[in-house]
């Protein structure tokens, strides 16, 4: 049984419903007044429909679902990560299997729930064997990304693994340490960056992928005071001790 949505916003699923919803011949005003959307809701099914008919690059013909993302619309902080995975590829929604698990428990220490935030990818579908993104993948794909957070307006992005944090960064105009063309996460894992992005102001904070802590001990335990760290950043911005 799928869990329902306890915020007093509605959680957009941007997958299942939706990717039949994009079938819809016509304008997407139609589409909008067949679900009673929003604006704002409105504007990511609209790229939830966009990445159900994308063609931009290789990754369309190996992908059984596209992943663009899910979450609360109305969300203080919305989690990136790289790409979808093999469980992601299945069930169409981010973060699922035992890295999503992992994630449940992170979001508990961070004192949130998933029903709060809003989560991402930078690519809306897997790369095969879970490989890393080409640069070409990750060009056509950004834009969705970007119009999600536009859409969204969070306060806080947290970036998970050093694919995400290389993309939000250097489109905020960050520069860090490079390595390997990248970013070394590293090098800027729990820094808090101020981050300017397409007219919006937010704060971006790095830390590794869970994915990573899963395998090792060493980084589930720095994924843990990173998470811990993310809840203390949360509750700066909402008391005004932190400025954004």
């Amino acid at each position: 049984m799928r869990r329902r949505c306890r915020s007093a916003r509605p959680c957009v699923a941007l997958s299942g419903r939706f990717s039949q919803l994009a079938k819809l011949k016509g304008p997407f005003e139609e589409l909008f007044r067949v679900t009673g959307l929003d604006e704002k809701a409105r504007a990511l099914a609209e790229v939830a429909e966009e990445v159900a008919r994308c063609r931009k690059c290789r990754l369309w013909s190996s992908r059984t679902n596209p992943v663009p993302g899910y979450g609360n619309q109305d969300a203080d902080v919305m989690f990136v990560g790289e790409a979808p995975g093999y469980n992601e590829d299945l069930e169409g929604k981010p973060f699922v299997g035992a890295a999503g698990k992992f994630l449940d428990q992170l979001l508990g220490l961070a004192g949130l729930r998933r029903s709060e935030v809003f989560i991402a990818n930078v690519l809306k579908c897997r790369p095969p064997g879970n490989r890393d993104p080409l640069p070409d993948e990750v060009e056509a794909c950004g834009p969705y990304l970007d119009r999600q957070i536009s859409t969204i307006r969070p306060k806080l992005v947290v970036c998970l693994g050093r694919y995400s944090a290389s993309y939000v960064l250097s489109r905020g105009g960050v520069r860090v340490r490079s390595r390997a063309g990248g970013t070394s996460i590293s090098a800027v894992r729990g820094q808090v960056f101020k981050v300017r992005f397409n007219g919006l102001e937010f704060l971006a904070m790095p830390t590794y992928h869970p994915a990573a802590g899963l395998y090792n001990p060493k980084l589930k335990d720095k994924l843990m005071e990173g998470f811990l760290s993310i809840g203390r950043v949360l509750r700066g911005i909402k008391e005004g001790s932190i400025p954004i």
